[in-house]
């Protein structure tokens, strides 16, 4: 567990398997989405802005799931711990889950961790095609344990190849896989039943934030008020892509 001073939200280099770090790039993401098996009617989109009501107003509806990509800070972190402190950690699995929900223990894999939980949960998941790469892992996933899951990400051959393509493919020269990135990505999905989900690999668990209303979507002012700006404290994130249309 990190410290309050150390900010890299990842395992130490050399103690986990390690992935390149994903470019916040919603084409990049679309591509590595349509490759794993997410249907070619979705795609990622860019949030201009998580307070602007104007700006939000040009995102293609239906918002289905949004990932943000912000700075880990000492004050993050130290929040994070607090709320985590007294949580026991996760054990669920099954149809019965409310979400389907993935520890990350592979480093700098927060992005494609923000992708699993956005396309594996609410409607999302009606639009992964049947008998794909993503399909057999969501499949796989869905019985085991949050520690057994970890360990079939860890050996799904298919996620690692789609994952490396991807991330050696953007716009910027990419990092090495084991670099220090203070970068970190979070998913927030609205389920079926119009609960909103914080979903984290780094935390102990999926987190309620809270019920939405029927009209209500992630970019919907609650979800934005319960979510992302509960814990940026009114700073805009680097990144934030919604998902789709």
């Amino acid at each position: 567990m990190a410290s309050a001073t150390q900010t890299h939200p990842d395992p130490a280099p050399g103690t986990s398997p390690a992935f390149i770090p994903l470019e916040a790039n919603p084409e990049l993401m679309t591509n590595l989405l349509h490759k794993l098996g997410l249907s070619s009617a979705l795609s990622m989109h860019d949030v201009y802005s998580i307070e602007d009501r104007d700006l939000l107003g040009f995102i293609p509806q239906p918002r289905l799931a949004l990932l943000l990509v912000f700075p880990v800070s000492a004050a993050y972190e130290s929040q994070r711990m607090a709320e985590d402190a007294p949580v026991p950690e996760y054990t669920g699995k099954g149809d019965q889950e409310p979400v389907l929900w993935f520890k990350q223990t592979i480093r700098n894999a927060c992005g494609m961790m923000g992708l699993l939980h956005a396309t594996s949960n609410g409607p999302a998941r009606d639009f992964v095609e049947s008998g794909t790469d993503l399909d057999k892992l969501i499949k796989a996933a869905m019985p085991l344990p949050p520690t057994e899951r970890s360990k079939l990400i860890e050996q799904t051959q298919a996620l690692a190849s789609a994952h490396h393509e991807a991330a050696s493919q953007g716009a910027t020269a990419a990092p090495d896989a084991q670099d220090d990135v203070d970068l970190h990505y979070v998913c927030f999905v609205k389920t079926n039943d119009g609960t909103l989900w914080e979903l984290d690999g780094r935390r102990k668990g999926p987190i309620a934030r809270g019920k939405l209303a029927e009209e209500e979507d992630v970019l919907s002012v609650s979800a934005l008020q319960w979510g992302p700006l509960k814990f940026l404290e009114g700073r805009e994130p680097i990144c934030a892509f919604a998902v789709w249309l």
